[in-house]
């Protein structure tokens, strides 16, 4: 093993010995080099005041090289706000800018420890970092049934780890925070089990509100009390879109510094947040009392990125960086969230207003992109294709009998017609 990565895991094990034991294979030998071309080129920015030929880009007139097709509609920016690479954690005032949002969003995390966000290439990317930090093969990823299905390719196909579901509603349509209690402690015998929560959910859009935030913090402690060391990621892809009776901030506030067998994991980003999916900025966070361990767990996270995507983007940090920063930034992100809520609220009246009969039940929803319905009597992708191929309807088809409506990108003008539609196709197939 790379001395440096010897070091990183022994400052983890003084730091936090559980940290270390939750480390994949692949988590205890990576490293982020410190002799490398990256080190080398950062020390001769520094020093190197004649020439510099260390770091692989053009440069020209004193600035980085460029075309004048492209500058030119970038004009607002400076170039080297945009050409050279980007460092690997991300753009430094980025990362302070977003930790700085973080706190003042999540009240509970005041007089946490916690480190500095590090930039990702959007959330997916996040999720990757911690599949490949963490999950072995075999190891336990829980979720609920209800899901993003790219957490199978992320942590079961690409890592090989267990994928466990529980269900994600009690028959009385809450979070079911037993579910996961009972599926957490299953793994004892393992004693190592990985978390997702994903709130706002995709596909439905619910969010716990703060009972039962609290439920599923005290069923991820017991789990730690019973000697379960447990990685919990908070996939906040949807944070902020919280419209009604629910939590208004991550879980990970909360198990910030709660036990020392629990590693919480932020995973969030500009993507959803501030309507950007094609710029794929995105953050990763952890939790730890030790100072030491979080920065073993950046450097670690560094290593990963330097070794797949090098770093991210420059142009589209700078850009959500002079964004985060414009003093008209919140009157503009609270305008969009209010078209957000709007269309929900429509979309419940529509649903609770009685006009579409028994065809269907829906699954709460309070918060982020999408609603799922529950069909009763035909299936969904029949529907689906139905909606597709005679009235042009495009909606997502989720095993039997769920189908997810992004109520997102339809003006809340159109969503009476939207769901008469869908109604109507529900009734061509039920009577034939």
């Amino acid at each position: 093993m790379n001395p440096l990565a010897e070091q990183l895991n022994e400052n983890l094990k003084a730091g936090n010995a559980h940290l270390y034991e939750m480390l994949s294979t692949l988590g205890k030998e990576i490293y982020f080099p410190k002799e490398g071309i990256l080190s080398q080129s950062a020390e001769a920015a520094s020093h190197a005041k004649k020439f510099n030929a260390t770091i692989g880009i053009a440069t020209e007139n004193g600035g980085p090289m460029h075309l004048a097709v492209i500058q030119d509609t970038l004009s607002a920016y400076k170039p080297q706000d945009l050409y050279p690479y980007a460092p690997p954690a991300g753009k430094p005032e980025l990362r302070s800018v977003w930790r700085e949002k973080m706190i003042r969003e999540n009240p509970s995390l005041n007089g946490k420890s916690f480190g500095n966000p590090v930039v990702t290439n959007a959330l997916t990317h996040g999720l990757s970092i911690v599949a490949d930090l963490f999950v072995d093969e075999g190891d336990a990823v829980i979720y609920p049934d209800k899901n993003w299905e790219n957490y199978e390719l992320t942590f079961g196909i690409r890592r090989h780890g267990y994928i466990v579901n529980y269900p994600l509603f009690t028959e009385d349509m809450k979070f079911n925070s037993e579910g996961l209690r009972e599926t957490l402690l299953a793994q004892k015998d393992k004693g190592k089990a990985i978390v997702i929560l994903n709130f706002p959910n995709n596909p439905t859009g619910y969010t716990p509100g703060a009972k039962e935030g609290e439920q599923i913090v005290a069923a991820i402690q017991e789990a730690a009390e019973a000697g379960i060391n447990v990685v919990v990621v908070t996939d906040d892809a949807y944070f902020g879109l919280f419209f009604e009776n629910s939590l208004s901030e991550s879980l990970f506030g909360k198990l910030a510094g709660l036990h020392p067998r629990i590693l919480p994991v932020k995973v969030d980003g500009a993507t959803k947040e501030e309507y950007v999916w094609g710029f794929r900025v995105g953050f990763i966070t952890f939790a730890a009392e030790s100072k030491e361990a979080l920065t073993a767990l950046e450097q670690k996270t560094l290593g990963i990125i330097r070794a797949t995507i090098s770093s991210g983007a420059h142009p589209s940090q700078t850009f959500i960086l002079q964004a985060l920063k414009s003093p008209d930034f919140e009157a503009q992100k609270e305008e969009k969230f209010h078209v957000m809520k709007g269309r929900a609220n429509k979309v419940k009246s529509l649903l609770d207003s009685g006009k579409y009969g028994d065809v269907w039940e829906y699954y709460p929803f309070n918060s982020g992109y999408f609603m799922c319905l529950k069909l009763k009597q035909v299936q969904a992708e029949a529907v689906r294709q139905h909606l597709l191929h005679e009235y042009g309807v495009g909606t997502i088809a989720l095993g039997d009998h769920d189908l997810r409506i992004a109520f997102s990108c339809i003006a809340e003008d159109n969503l009476e017609e939207l769901f008469d539609i869908i109604y109507k196709a529900v009734l061509d197939l039920q009577s034939k």
